[in-house]
């Protein structure tokens, strides 16, 4: 019986996907095999020693231990995807808002109660003050062409805008769900010079932070729209005011709103909604769900942020799933131990991220605890679990 803790409320649609003869859901267990969570903080969690993965029912980890994880052998899965379209709508609104004023023209429009018979007369003279650039036939430049970047980029285009997308680590995925519209920047520089619009979807990593600076501040277009629905440190905010008080950025939107961007006049701030709505929360419970029993059941891996994607179809046999340091010689030190003890290998799948190495190993007979422990104590042998048979 596998024992699931969750940290925050996790979508039903989800939940309910656990089979009950197989798992206890619940939000305190002393020794959880794995966690399901959102946004609660982790970095100060003591990660208990029968923890075997972590699933964020999100994109972002930035509330999760990931070095420490990798460090355990505990597998941290993301939803990549999952909440997309929600992020989309929201991008595209937050587009709409930042040219037309729309706010300003509501909150204006409540201040004519008890005006009576003259509200109609009043909004005709005051409209003015909100009217705004449609977005048909403006210039979009999109930075980051995953999962939401792809969705902004062909919602965009679908708008009658002219987009122009940049991703030098674009997926073969995401190539193709790009409408053929949807030019290819040739450089950066040359994006941010043509877009009237311009909306951010890369990750917030040491290299990503304070990307939008004041250097590419000086190569846009006098009077873009920047939207940041990413993460906020992306932008570099004593820029970002520099640029919009000169009107070099007629407005920012994000939804990472601090004390500082929301004192602007121009910065429309919304509370991190990008991703609240019932439909995204059940996509990402599911997906998290779904990836949790697939690792647990069968050793499998997909969406992990600190482990490679690797899955190979179950036989009936036995099970051996091994996480090492990705250095020389490991494969054929636990091959020799198999030997040893007269197990032979059925199928095998090896593959490596980075400094992490894994193993999916199916044998012909039994292994035993006697042999795991040998396993185990292989120099650079991070885990090691055997999976039974599948009824």
């Amino acid at each position: 019986m596998f024992k699931i803790q969750t940290l925050n409320k996790i979508s039903t649609a989800g939940l309910q996907r656990f089979p009950m003869e197989h798992f206890e859901v619940a939000s305190e267990f002393t020794e959880p095999d794995a966690i399901l969570v959102r946004s609660a903080k982790m970095h100060d969690m003591e990660l208990p020693e029968s923890l075997k993965a972590i699933a964020r029912a999100g994109a972002g980890v930035n509330n999760i231990p990931v070095s420490k994880c990798t460090d355990r052998g505990i597998v941290v899965f993301n939803t990549p995807g999952a909440n997309a379209n929600a992020v989309k709508e929201l991008v595209i609104a937050g587009m709409l808002l930042s040219s037309r004023d729309i706010i300003g023209g509501v909150n204006w429009a409540k201040t004519l109660i008890g005006k009576g018979d003259e509200v109609s007369k009043l909004v005709e003279k005051g409209k003015s003050n909100f009217a705004g650039p449609e977005l048909q036939g403006k210039t979009l430049g999109v930075i980051g062409l995953g999962a939401i970047g792809q969705l902004v980029a062909n919602a965009a285009e679908s708008l009658g805008m002219r987009v122009i997308g940049f991703d030098p680590y674009i997926s073969i995925e995401s190539a193709w769900g790009l409408s053929k519209n949807v030019e290819k920047a040739l450089s950066l520089d040359g994006l941010l010079s043509e877009s009237d619009y311009l909306s951010l979807h890369i990750p917030l990593l040491v290299s990503t932070e304070s990307f939008i600076d004041k250097s590419k501040f000086a190569v846009m277009k006098d009077g873009i729209r920047i939207m940041n629905f990413a993460r906020g440190g992306l932008v570099n905010k004593d820029d970002l005011f520099e640029a919009l008080d000169s009107g070099k950025v007629a407005a920012f939107v994000t939804d990472f709103p601090d004390e500082a961007l929301l004192k602007h006049d121009k910065v429309i701030c919304i509370p991190h909604l990008g991703a609240s709505t019932p439909e995204s929360e059940a996509n990402c419970a599911v997906m998290a769900v779904d990836q949790v029993m697939d690792f647990l059941f069968n050793g499998n891996i997909k969406n992990s942020v600190n482990f490679p994607n690797i899955s190979m179809p179950r036989n009936g046999r036995q099970r051996l799933i091994i996480a090492n340091k990705n250095i020389p010689k490991m494969v054929g030190n636990i091959t020799t131990v198999l030997a040893e003890s007269n197990i032979n290998i059925a199928d095998m799948m090896n593959k490596h991220r980075d400094e992490i190495a894994y193993n999916i190993i199916d044998i012909d007979g039994e292994i035993s605890e006697k042999d795991l422990e040998k396993i185990k104590a292989i120099d650079g042998v991070i885990m090691a679990r055997i999976l039974p048979p599948l009824n």
